[in-house]
């Protein structure tokens, strides 16, 4: 796959990137929802995923306080990578902040980072104590001090989207990109106007969570006692469960019959469809925490699916969805 441009920023990157969350070493809010990986296997999972390709990682303050930032820029800085040589986004967490923050704390983001700049700075969730107006100004303050080349939102309604939109643009900002759940299981995208949205106003969708948290790679349909091995929060996340799994087994069993063609996996088509339906709008971030779930991750760009695969796996999708 060709690289695609990130919203009508400057950024260009692989449609595929890695996501970071698992490297938070179980601290912070969110980070027990991962099982902490030590540096070594950090660094090997960062490897495979450069050797298959991928060139950006996206990451966050929240994940493991932190953590995520700082073992991604290790693991990069110990494979003799420089900066320039890879896009990294990160995120600003607004819970019980307001836009002042933004500026107080970018210091600690770039310092946790370093020596790799921020490509893409994101508003994490839309919680903030400031309005979307504010919070949008604070980052277009970032973008001409040179402090990040990009900005982006995440979780954000497509009324919110219309209006970061509109405060950067009349800063002459593009707003880079929205970060959003979208998986064959979860296509409301399709229904809740940030598709259409997204797509008037050329903003690029990231999609987080784009293997359901593991259900649509077949791992647990294929071994149930899998799920144990799972962490509760995952679990709850996914809705990996045996209901779960039984409904999405003729969608499981599609992507398998179209792997089978390619020789690829359940997880490389799902991924390649969600990159491929709606064109050069939809990106993914798969995360791993192997570094064969990396490599797997990257393989999914080097096929491409016919237009009866998409139709096919599209209709299984609709079918499996709750």
């Amino acid at each position: 796959m060709d690289k695609r441009r990130l919203g009508k920023s400057e950024i260009e990157i692989t449609a595929i990137g890695l996501g970071t969350w698992q490297f938070s070493k179980g601290k912070g809010l969110v980070g027990g929802f991962w099982k902490s990986l030590d540096e070594d296997m950090t660094r090997a999972v960062v490897k495979a995923a450069l050797d298959g390709g991928i060139d950006w990682f996206d990451t966050a303050e929240a994940y493991g306080r932190g953590n995520s930032e700082r073992s991604l820029a290790a693991a990069l800085g110990a494979l003799g990578m420089s900066p320039g040589t890879v896009r990294i986004a990160t995120k600003w967490w607004p819970l019980a902040r307001t836009a002042g923050n933004i500026p107080r704390t970018i210091a600690q983001r770039l310092e946790s980072l370093a020596p790799w700049p921020i490509d893409l700075y994101q508003i994490h969730q839309p919680f903030s104590l400031s309005s979307v107006e504010r919070q949008m100004n604070a980052m277009g303050d970032l973008v001409q001090a040179g402090k990040v080349r990009a900005v982006g939102v995440s979780n954000f309604t497509a009324a919110n989207l219309e209006k970061a939109h509109a405060a950067l643009a009349k800063r002459g900002i593009p707003l880079a990109s929205n970060q959003v759940r979208i998986s064959l299981l979860d296509r409301s995208i399709e229904a809740n106007g940030l598709l259409e949205v997204a797509k008037r106003l050329g903003v690029t969708l990231i999609a987080y969570s784009p293997l359901a948290q593991g259900v649509l790679s077949g791992r647990f349909h294929d071994d149930p006692g899998a799920i144990a091995s799972v962490t509760r929060m995952r679990r709850m996340s996914g809705s990996i469960n045996p209901g779960t799994l039984e409904r999405t087994r003729p969608l499981v069993e599609e992507l398998k019959r179209v792997a089978a063609a390619h020789g690829a996996t359940a997880s490389q088509v799902a991924l390649n469809w969600l990159v491929s339906r709606w064109g050069d709008t939809v990106v993914a971030i798969p995360g791993a925490s192997r570094p064969s779930q990396a490599t797997e991750a990257a393989g999914a760009m080097g096929f491409a699916l016919s237009r009866a695969e998409l139709d096919s796996v599209d209709m299984a999708s609709r079918a499996a969805m709750p």
